[in-house]
């Protein structure tokens, strides 16, 4: 099989060849540049710089060199603009070198960097001694936030993960850049044969957090609930449109459009069942349905946390695909998410515990839990491996190679 017929064959629940391997599809199944970087010395690559593709995360484009050598199948839509941007040098905080998209400009700061928009507001700060740029504005998280919030996108792109963007969104999605995606995806689905998705995002609960604060989002859940489905109407609309611009130009080249909400925590979902169906299952279902008829391609969520209780609305809302798969929260323990929902969902991730084995345990416990994992989550298909979620900076280079290897040779 190629790649894009192994990984759509797993959608459709149907046994591949072996199981498809994913690393760096979406922004929560890659790995971080600090890793990526330690991993190439591991490996004695010395050919090309580091390309930093996710300035928030720090998250590194896996090279071709690393697609092949662990067999991924699964690409993100956003690197076949590489060649059509420019780069930068930039030094990753353990001191190791990468090139960043020209457009990242970041300003020292107390030891650290800040990242500013186009008015001057910081957005993003990574502190001396982080890895990574934390959210640093909620642009409506005053008393008067929920009663306005418009000019919504702009106050959208006072966020990180809008005012710092991943390809091809770092250019506005103008009638000339449109046409350059539509170009760009049917050449690259034309001269590859990896299965390629394209991040859509529509996330509702997380931009209700991005934007108000997290104890505003709280509060308004509990005590606005009128004016907050007002506002998700209007956040539904914003995404509608992007989804109305971008699909079209996509469609028949793309085969995985990626969605994401965080709805849990390590204890379980962030609200009870009834408020999700109250609140963001009818709007979520009308993005799914939506996002379906304009892209043709198969509906992924990137959802973290222990979201057992709300997994049948998930599928009844029209999620196809389920990520990261965070199998150390509540409930959600491989074998019982493969007995109860292995019908309907494909599980795009749960592959390595990312929380404790794969940073702290041996190469050969790392390899014992992938070998068990693809037992419990690949016969009958609907299985995609990846971590859960991405490979950190603190996980040791023997064990990112020996958990990328035995997806290869336990999944074959």
């Amino acid at each position: 099989m190629t790649s894009r017929e192994r990984v759509l064959a797993a959608i459709a629940h149907k046994e591949p060849d072996r199981v498809p391997i994913d690393q760096g599809s979406m922004r929560s199944t890659g790995i971080m540049a600090i890793a990526y970087n330690r991993l190439k010395t591991r490996l004695g690559i010395s050919a090309g710089p580091t390309h930093l593709y996710d300035i928030v995360q720090q998250l590194a484009e896996p090279d071709t060199w690393y697609l092949d050598r662990f067999h991924v199948d699964a690409v993100d839509f956003g690197r076949a603009f590489r060649d059509l941007q420019e780069w930068r040098p930039w030094t990753l905080p353990d001191g190791s070198a990468v090139v960043a998209p020209a457009w990242f400009q970041p300003q020292p700061k107390d030891g650290g960097f800040v990242l500013r928009d186009a008015e001057g507001t910081i957005i993003a700060q990574m502190p001396a001694g982080a890895l990574y740029f934390d959210q640093a504005c909620w642009p409506l998280s005053g008393p008067d936030g929920l009663d306005h919030y418009e000019p919504l996108q702009a106050k959208m792109r006072k966020v990180n993960w809008a005012g710092v963007p991943v390809s091809p969104y770092e250019v506005p999605l103008t009638a000339e850049r449109l046409d350059e995606i539509a170009s760009v995806a049917r050449h690259y689905y034309e001269t590859t044969e990896y299965a390629i998705s394209l991040s859509v995002g529509c996330n509702l609960l997380e931009w209700t957090q991005y934007l108000f604060g997290m104890e505003n989002a709280y509060l308004y859940m509990a005590g606005e609930k009128t004016k907050l489905a007002h506002f998700l109407d209007r956040l539904v609309e914003t995404h509608l449109e992007t989804l109305e611009r971008i699909l079209p130009r996509v469609r028949g080249y793309v085969q995985i459009l990626v969605l994401g909400d965080d709805l849990g925590m390590q204890t379980g979902p962030q609200m009870s069942r009834r408020m999700y169906r109250e609140l963001f299952f009818p709007r979520h279902q009308l993005l799914c349905k939506r996002a379906k008829e304009l892209g043709g391609a198969h509906i992924f969520l990137h959802c973290c946390g222990g979201i057992y209780p709300l997994i049948p609305d998930l599928i009844e809302a029209g999620v196809e695909i389920l990520n990261p798969v965070q199998t150390s929260a509540r409930d959600m323990e491989p074998e019982r998410l493969k007995r109860e929902f292995g019908r309907d969902l494909t599980f795009w991730g749960g592959g390595s515990d990312t929380q404790s084995i794969l940073p702290n345990g041996t190469p050969e416990e790392v390899r014992e839990d992938v070998r068990r994992r693809i037992e419990i989550f690949a016969p009958g298909g609907g299985f995609v491996w990846t971590t859960v979620h991405n490979i950190m900076a603190d996980v040791p280079a023997a064990n990112a190679v020996a958990a990328l290897d035995a997806a290869y040779e336990f999944g074959s």
